[in-house]
């Protein structure tokens, strides 16, 4: 069991919990106004079918959006799903509004990432263990320019500037961490993240954030 700062293993032995209940979950265990919260929408309505409009998601999406400055937001159930729909986003945006030919977007990362576990986004990994007896992998992501071979290796601006150079046309999206976790909590150098997203600017390229791990005043 759980509560709070504190698990107790089957033996009924107590201890703290420093990984904060893991990853982004972060506000400890059984927290009393969360499980009174899901009781309350529980005892009314488990779940709705997107195919209907409900009263909850309207003030939801108002405060979210409101309260980070963002036009818009798509609630996902855990980070790999929000990471591969900012891929489809970058893509479909790559070809509707940038022009990229069909089925040749690029969504570049870096090295050192994590971003989960599905194929897509192990396709982008340069973790082995994470990738090891589970190819193929994904064309068209990843950390590696096409043309050079040369990885993008995170907190490096001039890897990033060379591959939009020389792909700039079909790259759709840049997708980095903030501050990579699974790496070794990696802080990149002051002005890094401001300077990829002035490149990103210049070459019409989708800056996305990930934020999973770094966002909500984790760091």
């Amino acid at each position: 069991k759980a509560r709070g700062i504190y698990v107790w293993d089957p033996e009924g032995r107590c201890y703290m919990d420093f990984l904060s209940a893991y990853s982004a979950v972060n506000q400890g265990h059984s927290h009393p106004k969360i499980v009174q919260a899901l009781v309350d929408q529980a005892s009314q309505m488990a779940l709705s079918s997107r195919a209907f409009y409900n009263d909850q998601f309207g003030p939801y999406a108002r405060f979210v959006t409101s309260y980070f400055g963002y036009d818009s937001v798509l609630p996902m159930n855990t980070g790999a799903e929000g990471v591969e729909t900012a891929i489809k986003v970058a893509r479909k945006w790559g070809y509707e509004v940038k022009g990229i030919p069909r089925d040749r977007a690029i969504v570049l990362s870096c090295s050192g990432n994590f971003h989960g576990r599905t194929i897509m986004v192990i396709s982008m990994s340069t973790d082995e263990g994470a990738r090891d007896g589970f190819g193929p992998f994904n064309p068209g992501v990843g950390c590696v320019c096409p043309a050079t071979g040369r990885t993008l290796n995170y907190n490096s601006i001039e890897d990033l500037e060379l591959a939009l150079k020389t792909h700039g046309d079909h790259v759709a999206g840049f997708l980095v961490e903030p501050i990579q976790g699974e790496a070794g909590i990696f802080v990149p150098d002051e002005g890094y993240l401001r300077r990829c997203y002035e490149l990103c600017k210049k070459y019409n390229v989708l800056f996305i954030a990930d934020e999973i791990q770094t966002g909500l005043a984790r760091t």
